[in-house]
């Protein structure tokens, strides 16, 4: 199998366990062992050493310039470090445009907990892209980053490059984007990554379970808190709209009949700094079952977020290269729907692991 060149925008802390993973877990060779968070070691014939990342792009001083086996353990990242001996990539990470990467606030915040946004000048990301021969472009942008998501989107249908949009920017779900991309032989997969067991999933789940043992849900909430820039980041209310969206629907599309909007609260909810890149999630589910009786449940999951999601990028860039191999372009409706919480299409989570088995096989072409 050839290799898959992947490209990164945003050099966070969910890049950080991607690209600690790759090295991780690079002598996986089959299926008979388990790797925690992946469908397959081998998926579609590409195993994780064949993922190998060729371009980056941030805007921090303290990651622009350097190679990114150091830059993703620069701060403000402070996720887990579990692979010691990183080798350098050879990858130098550029300076990309900042337009709206940056919330203002985050200058009201020590460096070791914010972005400090590099002097450097931005570079052509399109023709750092042709010429990095990339593949796959993974977009890592922050919560909020709505310019600079679509900015990388248009990079990657520019270059002729496949794109996955790991944040709350609706892209791959908005049919508009998805037939640029059609249109460009190039296949996408979003919106929104969905991690591999947290606050999404197990509200999904329980939501799930409540509906299928007839129990009717009157109301829910969602409450999350960490310190890492993603939660700094969502102090500024604004910026959540399309992240509150995405969870929302998310949770909504599990239930039989849609929760009026005063009884569903889906959303973080505060930033701790010592908390880190430890998430924390506090869910409650309230209804009533047989005869009117009252039945809740009140769940509290602790995760360190960003190793949560990036075997789940790995599957998800492979699918995107299976894609192209196969001639698919447009929008992936089986990985979306499998690993994202914003998809075009909503399927139950064991159905959408069907598709995206029969897509593997190749019998199911997107």
């Amino acid at each position: 199998m050839d290799k898959i060149r992947l490209a990164i925008a945003g050099i966070g802390n969910c890049c950080s366990s991607l690209i600690q993973g790759l090295s991780y877990y690079k002598d996986v060779n089959s299926n008979h062992e388990l790797v925690p968070g992946l469908m397959h070691n081998v998926l579609g014939g590409y195993r994780i050493s064949d993922v190998q990342p060729v371009a980056a792009f941030d805007i921090d001083a303290r990651k622009v310039g350097k190679d990114l086996s150091e830059a993703i353990l620069a701060p403000p990242n402070c996720t887990l470090r579990f692979c010691k001996d990183l080798p350098e990539t050879g990858v130098t990470v550029q300076m990309g445009p900042v337009l709206d990467g940056v919330a203002p606030h985050m200058q009201d915040f020590p460096e070791h907990q914010s972005f400090r946004v590099s002097k450097e000048k931005p570079v052509d990301v399109v023709r750092v892209l042709k010429e990095s021969g990339a593949d796959v472009l993974v977009n890592y942008m922050p919560v909020g980053s709505e310019d600079a998501a679509r900015y990388y989107a248009k990079c990657a249908l520019d270059a002729g490059v496949a794109f996955v949009n790991c944040m709350p920017v609706f892209i791959a779900s908005d049919d508009a984007w998805a037939k640029r991309f059609e249109e460009k032989k190039l296949p996408i997969a979003g919106d929104d990554m969905k991690s591999q067991l947290g606050a999404t999933i197990t509200h999904r789940v329980l939501a799930k379970l409540f509906t299928d043992r007839g129990v009717k849900i009157e109301r829910t909430y969602q409450l999350n808190t960490g310190g890492n820039t993603d939660f700094l980041n969502m102090i500024e209310r604004k910026r959540l709209k399309s992240k509150k969206i995405s969870k929302t629907e998310s949770v909504q599309s599990n239930l039989p009949v849609r929760l009026e909007q005063d009884n569903i609260h889906i959303g973080p909810s505060d930033y701790v700094p010592w908390q880190k890149d430890k998430k924390l999630c506090f869910l409650r589910i309230e209804g009533h079952k047989f005869g009117g009786a009252p039945v809740n449940i009140e769940a509290r999951l602790e995760v360190e977020d960003s190793p949560n999601s990036a075997g789940v990028v790995i599957d998800a860039v492979r699918c995107a290269k299976l894609a192209l191999d196969r001639g698919v372009s447009g929008r992936l409706t089986s990985i979306s729907a499998y690993v994202m919480k914003h998809p075009a299409q909503q399927f139950p989570d064991d159905v959408a692991r069907t598709m995206v088995e029969e897509f593997i096989k190749g019998e199911r072409e997107r």
